[in-house]
């Protein structure tokens, strides 16, 4: 069953699909949700689709500006999980149905995404698999099997030159690895094949003048087209919103539509200028969420600024390390006024509180996330952090309590429950406490020997006993 493209489905499916990227630009997640998984019900090999639905799905869960409706239970998953399992051998269509029910409310699920991955390759849908593949990937990026199997996949959708960048850096992870070197092996063979248009001769079809074709060129006009569909949604929307901001001036929401839309073409300038016409009205001066998107716009353009370099100049180190001071230095100062624009808003707090521990200001970080810890939703993270202040200011025995009492909170054995088990590991071997340590170790291994280097550290503690 291949993976279909846009230009093979139903008028009346392709208008819900649009519909759901247009709720998707406006920032309305439940309700693009919804209307990426009506087209899937209808058209489940729809590609696109799933890849706006998987973009969608984590914002929804924290990658953008909005918040669940609802509070997700996570100790629902796991039966949800065994039920696509079951699903899975007599209706595979079925099972990705399921996974999508759990990733809708939990979008990093390494249980639904598994679930996608082997109802995928069932259904000969490579593409859908690898956008799962990706995920867990960086959910535990030392997994050795794990990514071996995502390169595969992203070969079988087209992708060896990507396949080969993650396998190369798999190999400096596992120097001399024979199953690594193998699969690299492996990609090469694939990949001459393929570049080289030689599949399609021992099959039969095609020439030798195929081969000596500029695919380039084509390569060019395919993602040229595909730019192009892209930027005109976005050209229709902008003169939509225009055309209204004119009758309604003070329409925040209008205007902060228009703000997102150019922040997407990446003109800063014209985005910042919405942002501006928002803060004037009377929603946008007590909107706590307008001063971060206006934050977040201008981050955007220093690191836009910074891909626009030239990595050949000679003072190229230079400047990229300045403006990313700068940058640095302009989060902190936003933030913090912020904070005391909102001082209540414990969501803020556990942001500056992140920012002062990437700047190593780690007295300060702890303050924010002693009092970030009162928002239920950034309880477990803020107590993450917090501990890991106190691990790095050398107070292990807070540190290590601070890590169990987090660990107490947690219902399902997810990936943030592992990094607060390995990071407790880490404090009570610093701590000397060797055997404890590796009594921690020893639960991820149980369940996921591969995540991060708890496999080795594993196997090299029996092998000494």
């Amino acid at each position: 069953m291949a993976e279909k493209g846009t230009s093979e489905i139903s008028r009346d499916v392709r208008v819900i699909f649009q519909k759901g990227n247009d709720a998707l630009l406006r920032e309305n997640y439940d309700y693009a949700i919804d209307l990426f998984n009506q087209v899937l019900e209808k058209e489940p090999t729809l590609f696109e689709a799933r890849k706006a639905l998987r973009n969608a799905q984590a914002k929804k869960s924290g990658g953008g500006s909005g918040f669940f409706k609802k509070a997700w239970s996570s100790a629902s998953a796991a039966p949800m999980v065994a039920k696509g399992q079951m699903a899975l051998r007599q209706n595979p269509a079925e099972a990705l149905q399921i996974a999508e029910q759990i990733l809708n409310g939990d979008a990093n699920n390494s249980g639904a995404h598994r679930l996608v991955v082997e109802a995928s390759m069932v259904m000969g849908m490579p593409r859908t698999a690898a956008l799962s593949l990706d995920i867990l990937v960086k959910n535990s990026p030392k997994d050795k099997t794990l990514v071996i199997q995502f390169g595969h996949v992203l070969a079988d959708s087209g992708d060896p030159r990507r396949a080969e960048k993650i396998l190369v850096e798999l190999a400096r992870a596992f120097p001399g690895d024979a199953d690594v070197a193998q699969a690299l092996k492996d990609l090469s063979a694939r990949k001459t094949l393929k570049e080289g248009g030689y599949d399609s001769l021992s099959s039969g079809q095609g020439s030798y003048r195929d081969i000596l074709k500029d695919k380039e060129e084509a390569v060019s006009l395919e993602q040229e087209n595909k730019v192009q569909k892209a930027g005109d949604s976005v050209d229709r929307l902008i003169s939509e919103y225009q055309a209204r901001a004119k009758s309604e001036p003070n329409n925040s929401k209008v205007l902060r539509n228009l703000a997102d839309l150019y922040l997407q073409r990446k003109e800063f300038d014209r985005a910042l200028e919405y942002y501006d016409k928002i803060k004037a009205t009377d929603a946008g001066s007590s909107d706590p969420t307008l001063d971060r998107s206006i934050a977040e716009a201008k981050v955007r353009r220093f690191e836009h600024e910074v891909g626009q370099m030239d990595a050949a100049a000679p003072d190229y180190a230079e400047k990229v390390a300045r403006l990313n001071e700068e940058k640095v230095a302009f989060q902190l100062s936003e933030c913090q006024k912020r904070v005391e624009k909102f001082p209540t808003d414990l969501a803020i707090r556990f942001e500056l509180g992140v920012l002062y521990f990437q700047a190593g200001k780690y007295s300060e970080a702890t303050q924010e996330f002693q009092k970030s810890q009162s928002n239920p939703n950034k309880k477990i993270a803020s107590m993450n952090y917090l501990a890991q202040c106190f691990a790095k200011k050398r107070m292990f025995d807070l540190a290590a309590r601070t890590f169990q009492n987090a660990i107490k909170e947690k219902v399902l054995f997810d990936e943030e429950k592992k990094d607060l088990i390995y990071n407790l590991g880490a404090v009570l071997e610093s701590m000397g406490k060797k055997d404890e340590a590796i009594e921690q170790l020893k639960q991820i291994y149980e369940i996921d020997m591969g995540y991060r280097d708890v496999g080795a550290k594993v196997d090299a503690y029996y092998s000494q006993q």
